[in-house]
């Protein structure tokens, strides 16, 4: 996958760092980084993005300034999330490739040298902490949703939860997020059919936090893995979506009508105070509104298909020169401003 070639201008790293939720002391963060990214050896610029109301952290980012330090600040009206904020950082960003890490210890910057360099075989590598603290029940925990990501989604990653990603610019010029679809971005930048990687970096001796998720971010968990699985999915066919399902309640509740009709022909069975015939009935309409839901959204896909692009071009391989035939047309009289000799173009010879 090529890229635009870089302007000498502009800075070839755009480091962006969403100060959410959770973060860390950002002067002495912030110093780190900076010794990570110039380890790199490429000019960069930093763009610290404030999602809220986050007075501390503004402060802190002033002092900065007003000390003299080359970064970028941008304070969100109010709390929209981490995607939101990348995608705000993003848009003021100028350099040619895009550097996003956590707001608080998470990796060791040492290591971003390493991430950048994948981007030699890669369109975006996404960092993995190893080795990784915690004990057997967090353990267990990653474990589980990890092999529930994959299964769902059919890639193979280890850590969805780093932050620390290095991408080419048009990766991130493809993608849109919204929500918490951030933790999903190499998922959904291989489904857009950009190469992706993982590179092992060291985890930071202070991110050994150890939080305890309550059963509504599960849900949120759950919910957002089931978006990222339609997604990648059933954008373009959603009718295989809601027709399977469609299908298969319809023929649920088709099932238990034509047992409780076999019930009442050859056995007798009353059908009045039967709460199955209820069921059934309603399951056979659900099943068809089901369907007809994919099937109106078959047609709107129909309907703007033509600007929909479902596809990437790597690279376009030509002939590396024309040949032109030597047949002239002198039976033409040229007209005014126009060449006289028009000439005919011929493939090469094809050879066995």
């Amino acid at each position: 996958m090529s890229t635009q070639p870089l302007n000498p201008s502009l800075p070839s790293i755009s480091v962006i760092v969403p100060v959410c939720g959770r973060r860390s002391e950002l002067r002495s963060l912030y110093t780190q980084y900076k010794a990570g990214v110039d380890a790199v050896g490429l000019p960069f610029e930093f763009i610290f993005v404030i999602d809220g109301d986050r007075t501390d952290a503004l402060q802190t980012l002033e002092s900065m300034l007003h000390e003299g330090e080359d970064l970028t600040v941008i304070s969100l009206t109010r709390s929209f999330g981490e995607a939101a904020a990348l995608m705000a950082g993003f848009e003021r960003a100028s350099g040619s490739v895009i550097l996003t890490l956590p707001a608080y210890y998470q990796i060791e910057a040492q290591d971003i040298p390493k991430l950048v360099a994948a981007l030699g075989s890669s369109d975006m590598a996404i960092g993995y902490r190893s080795p990784r603290y915690g004990n057997m029940l967090d353990r267990m925990r990653r474990s589980a949703y990890h092999g529930l990501v994959n299964f769902v989604t059919g890639s193979r990653l280890q850590d969805i939860g780093c932050g620390a990603r290095a991408m080419r610019r048009q990766v991130f010029e493809e993608m849109d997020l919204y929500g918490d679809q951030h933790r999903f971005m190499a998922i959904l930048a291989a489904r857009l059919g950009f190469r992706v990687s993982e590179v092992a970096m060291r985890q930071s001796p202070q991110d050994r936090l150890h939080r305890v998720y309550r059963p509504k971010e599960y849900a949120h968990y759950v919910l957002d893995l089931f978006s990222i699985f339609f997604l990648t999915r059933f954008t373009k066919r959603p009718l295989r979506f809601f027709g399977m399902l469609g299908a298969a309640t319809f023929g649920l509740g088709a099932a238990v009508i034509a047992f409780l009709s076999v019930q009442r022909l050859f056995f007798d069975e009353k059908l009045a105070d039967r709460p199955a015939l209820l069921l059934g009935a309603l399951l056979v309409v659900l099943g068809m509104q089901v369907f007809a839901l994919g099937l109106l959204g078959e047609l709107i896909i129909f309907t703007h298909a033509r600007g929909m692009k479902d596809y990437r071009v790597q690279e376009v391989i030509q002939y590396p020169e024309t040949v032109t035939s030597s047949v002239e047309v002198t039976d033409v009289e040229p007209a005014e401003g126009r060449n006289n000799e028009i000439r005919h173009t011929a493939p090469p010879a094809m050879t066995a």
